[in-house]
């Protein structure tokens, strides 16, 4: 058993054991701090408070005989402005907005701006660079219900001179007008949130949830909308009842999301836990997901904005992470214009999730839309509707189900056609599934470049549920499928077992090439 400092600010520090267990442990581990008692943990990750400014530190922890220590310095700490001080009441009652953005806007570099505990009502927060924020335990920050109270931001501004143009807001892919994130930050740099309290959207069916299909003033606002922005942290606190997508960062890069609790209720529409689009350099390590839509969906915009700014995401890395109760636990699409690569998800639980890994494109996507190197290991799946979906006929759009989006003969290949290229799926284990082990289905005329399967062990549930295990016309409800793959370029297996099932355990077409191992 060994610690690892993951990052560390003058205040706070989040530790990952380097360990063969996935998410927690059985029994809990006792914490030292400098030698001092500091509570237990079960977490692989875990983050600690109360830290003091430029000092050194050693934290050791104790579990099963076992015994690991890591030291490192706090960081340098200039001053400390209190949002109390400045106006604010946290009472729940008076808007506090611009008491806590007038802290904000005053905190110096190496500053903190420190709101203690109690209840903030507020709108829109807008960052600044080079701060740090603590959320304290027992503070709240609760979202007002009222969207017309929300700042809006267009979501395309023509330049002065008619030969550029400003993206500001956005929804589903597309440049539309948003209201803006209840945290928001537009081109900042070196920003940290941090801390033990919780941000609550308030979203019910009573304001954000109602009609929801219909734009009503701007559409839907975000929890933490990060747009531009470089060397963004959020660690340890806790975000519920979002309006829509909890976190979205939005071409964006160096980004690190440790150690949050996201929890938005099963029927919660649109309430996605982060969604990374067009962003680079991406680690999401000790995130805990249940929610009601995906638990991590990855994009690049949808038609128009792929083309235009060709902006892929990669370079993501998600570790360590429970996903429950959500539609994905990791999703690709389906607004992937500009394509994604590079996603390794390692060492994660799945938990009552229709999917494991979501794969949604479609014709019409566009040849910038590549999506390739993307790797699953060692992930414990639990009553997982079908572990691996891979749909290039995703009926999403009003042109969903035209015939050119959901025609199964080859189509010529055009800057229409999207790829799908190189997956990788290794030591999966995934216990009561339902509907179908594996269901992937290219597209005749690009078909997916090469799918691995290598220590896969899938068993299904005695009472399992039925139901379709991908949205694509023609394709009904099933129980107990084994692995549906049609339309694969190479398909390898080894080791791959799987054990109740209902008719064949490999329903295969149009493979050119398949290898047993």
């Amino acid at each position: 058993m060994e610690l690892r400092v993951v990052f560390q600010t003058a205040r706070s520090v989040t530790i990952e054991t380097i360990t063969e267990t996935i998410y927690e442990f059985d029994t809990p581990g006792q914490i030292l701090v400098n030698g001092e008692n500091r509570g237990e943990t079960k977490q692989v990750v875990f983050t600690l408070f109360d830290l003091k400014p430029d000092m050194d530190y050693n934290i050791s922890l104790e579990r099963n005989g076992e015994k690991a220590e890591v030291n490192f310095h706090t960081d340098y700490e200039f001053v400390t402005i209190n949002v109390r001080e400045v106006g604010a009441l946290g009472d729940g009652i008076q808007n506090d907005t611009p008491f806590i953005q007038a802290a904000i806007m005053a905190c110096p570099k190496d500053g903190r701006v420190l709101i203690p505990a109690g209840k903030y009502k507020v709108t829109s927060l807008f960052l600044k660079s080079h701060i740090k924020i603590e959320l304290s335990e027992g503070a709240e920050l609760l979202a007002e219900t009222d969207r017309y109270q929300y700042p809006k931001f267009p979501g395309m501004i023509e330049s002065y001179d008619e030969k550029d143009d400003y993206n500001l807001g956005t929804w589903e892919g597309n440049p539309l007008p948003m209201f803006a994130g209840i945290i928001t930050g537009i081109d900042v740099e070196d920003v940290v949130i941090y801390g033990r309290g919780i941000i609550n959207g308030q979203a019910s069916f009573d304001n954000w949830w109602d009609n929801v299909r219909v734009m009503k003033g701007a559409f839907r606002p975000r929890m933490v909308f990060l747009e531009r922005c470089r060397k963004i942290t959020l660690q340890g606190f806790s975000l519920k009842n979002s309006p829509t997508w909890v976190l979205h960062p939005y071409f964006s890069e160096d980004l690190k999301f440790l150690n949050l609790s996201i929890s938005n209720p099963a029927d919660s529409p649109n309430t996605d836990g982060l969604d990374p689009e067009s962003c680079k350099d991406v680690e999401i390590l000790g995130l805990h997901f249940s929610l009601g839509d995906d638990c991590i969906a990855i994009k690049s915009g949808k038609i128009y904005m792929g083309r235009r700014y060709k902006k892929p995401s990669e370079n993501i890395t998600i570790r360590q992470c429970l996903m429950e109760n959500g539609h994905g636990a990791v999703t690709i699409g389906s607004e992937v214009g500009a394509g994604v690569k590079n996603i390794l998800v390692e060492r994660c639980l799945f938990r009552h999730t229709d999917r494991g890994l979501r794969i949604k494109t479609r014709r019409g996507r566009g040849k910038d839309s590549v999506l390739t190197d993307i790797a699953f290991d060692h992930i414990d799946m639990d009553h997982v509707m079908t572990p691996f979906v891979v749909n290039g006929f995703y009926f999403c759009d009003p042109d969903g189900k035209s015939e050119y989006v959901q025609c199964r003969e080859p189509l010529p290949v055009d800057d229409r056609t999207p790829e799908i290229g190189r997956f990788s799926f290794t030591n999966i284990k995934a216990a009561n599934c339902h509907v179908a082990a594996s269901f992937l289905y290219g597209l005749p005329e690009k078909k997916i470049e090469r799918i691995k399967f290598k220590n896969v062990a899938i068993s299904f549930a005695k009472e399992a549920k039925s139901g379709a295990p991908a949205m694509l016309s023609g394709v009904g409800e099933c129980t107990k499928k084994g692995f549906c793959i049609s339309n694969v370029d190479t398909l390898i297996c080894e080791n791959v077992q799987i054990s109740g099932q209902e008719g064949e355990a490999f329903e295969l077409s149009n493979i050119n090439h398949y290898e047993t191992i």
